[in-house]
């Protein structure tokens, strides 16, 4: 082999096999000092704001020291790649994870920007300010003027007591905040994931998007994954992708939602806007208590192909699903098309004790404007006594906003209250029935044939194996722990036969 080809072979490998490993970062707030270099535990620095000017690219690491408080803001930016993502992360011994706290003004207390292969994880953020600040949330991730961002991973992270404000028109507040826009270069998330987080106590909402919602400049963040996280305490709306297209939303629990907002707010469990492709299935949603809407889930506006299955409802003011379109929202609105709902269950849903802004109402399916093409089937109404005379017992209301529901099919599903129940049409059109089984005593019924067997079996498999019917339906169910608190979520196989054995 001559010089020139040995030299060659020597400064490939030297290229491929030498360089230097990837940059390790090390915060630690009691004894680490900006003026070290950050690069080892022993030399860790001490702020956030020395944190900003790590370089983080292929592989590198920011690690935030256990059971450490840290003031202020973290801005981070990392351009990893998919072998070798950047990663900022705990370390340490011990379960407490590195907090962050935000300072009294801020917007935010964590912000990611024009990021690529990153993941975030094993972090508690904070973001309480004196006063109450519009906009404010917890973590911000954000992709303007950039392209695609890809790879977002947010995991393990709790985010809690976000003092945003509680009305949605001055900009509410959030645990979790998406955004992506820009004018120079559209600019959006291609398979961003939140999994295994808690979000408590945070105003108004636990996480929420901010895209492309016109359909004029249509750019929609793609392949996004909600799963497995806890949502304790928010009184507002719980999980809503906006601007998205294929978007996986599963095993989330969302509970205990305090009664704390203005008469003139609607908010809802989880619920898309302007996005395509949304499958929204086996989560858990009670106790949401907000003054108008509060339903579990919602197939909202300016949407298209919506399918809610799988989920579990209960105990909140509003009924189990609302489906809508706004008739005047003007051309950036696609509508509400081919929403799918089924194999969900509803028990105790509809509670609402006090009246909104036109008076008691909390049907149990709430089909409000010019939806187009629904499909509501299979699923479980279960209602049981109002907790007070003055509640609302209405098992569909499909009414006006700006228009009527046009083409909504309702099949096999199951109708049950304890007392006088109704259904509410009103110049809906080209509605259709059929096989649904109505036990109860109901007003204004669709023409049906009444199914004995499929009551017979009911009544069997659910009504008489406890009296209020819950434990009929828990066995239709299965659960996992989510943090803390237990999931419930429909088994496929067990609803379907289940379905199958009364049909």
């Amino acid at each position: 082999m001559n010089t020139i080809k040995k030299l060659l072979i020597i400064a490939s490998v030297c290229v491929t096999g030498c360089s230097s490993p990837p940059s390790i970062y090390y915060l630690d707030a009691t004894n680490g000092n900006d003026a070290n270099s950050g690069l080892s535990i022993n030399e860790a620095w001490k702020t956030l704001k020395q944190a900003e000017k790590a370089s983080l690219s292929n592989g590198s690491k920011l690690l935030l020291k256990r059971g450490e408080t840290f003031q202020g803001e973290l801005n981070i930016t990392g351009q990893g790649l998919p072998q070798s993502p950047v990663i900022i992360d705990a370390y340490g011994e011990g379960e407490q994870k590195p907090c962050i706290v935000g300072n009294d003004s801020s917007m935010y207390a964590v912000r990611i920007l024009n990021s690529n292969y990153l993941t975030i994880q094993n972090l508690e953020i904070i973001n309480t300010g004196e006063k109450v600040l519009a906009g404010r949330t917890g973590l911000k991730v954000e992709c303007m003027n950039y392209g695609t961002s890809h790879n977002i991973k947010i995991n393990n992270i709790t985010i809690r007591d976000v003092n945003g404000s509680l009305v949605k028109e001055e900009g509410g507040g959030s645990g979790i905040l998406i955004v992506n826009g820009g004018d120079s270069i559209r600019s959006r998330f291609d398979s961003l994931t939140i999994e295994n987080c808690h979000i408590l106590r945070c105003e108004r909402n636990a996480m929420i998007w901010n895209g492309y919602y016109d359909r004029k400049n249509w750019y929609p963040n793609k392949h996004i994954i909600v799963r497995n996280n806890l949502i304790e305490k928010v009184p507002g709306d719980g999980i809503v992708p906006i601007g998205c297209d294929s978007t996986l939303i599963e095993y989330n629990l969302m509970c205990d939602s305090p009664d704390i907002l203005p008469t003139t707010e609607a908010a809802a469990g989880i619920w898309p806007w302007s996005c395509d492709n949304t499958l929204i299935q086996y989560n858990e949603v009670s106790q949401h208590k907000a003054p108008w809407d509060a339903q579990g889930f919602d197939s909202d506006y300016n949407c298209q192909n919506t399918t809610i299955q799988y989920n579990y409802s209960h105990d909140n003011y509003g009924g189990i699903v609302l489906v809508c379109n706004n008739g005047k929202a003007g051309d950036y609105n696609c509508g509400n098309t081919g929403s799918i709902i089924r194999y969900n269950i509803s028990i105790g849903d509809g509670i609402r004790p006090k009246e909104t802004r036109q008076g008691m109402f909390s049907p149990s399916i709430h089909i409000a404007g010019p939806a187009k093409h629904t499909l509501i089937e299979r699923n479980i109404i279960h209602a049981n006594r109002k907790p007070s005379a003055i509640t609302d017992r209405t098992m569909i209301t499909s009414d006006s906003w700006d228009g009527y529901a046009d083409s909504t099919r309702f099949r096999q599903n199951i109708f049950y209250a304890t007392e006088p129940s109704r259904f509410d049409l009103t110049s809906s059109t080209h509605n259709v029935f059929e096989q649904n089984v109505y036990i109860g005593n109901f007003k204004n019924l669709p023409a049906h044939t009444p199914n004995k067997k499929a009551e017979k079996v009911y009544k069997e498999k659910v009504l008489n194996v406890s009296s209020d019917g819950y434990e009929g339906l828990y066995n239709l169910m299965d659960s996992v722990k989510i943090k803390n608190r237990t999931l419930h979520y429909i088994k496929p196989q067990v609803i379907e036969q289940f379905f199958q054995t009364l049909f």
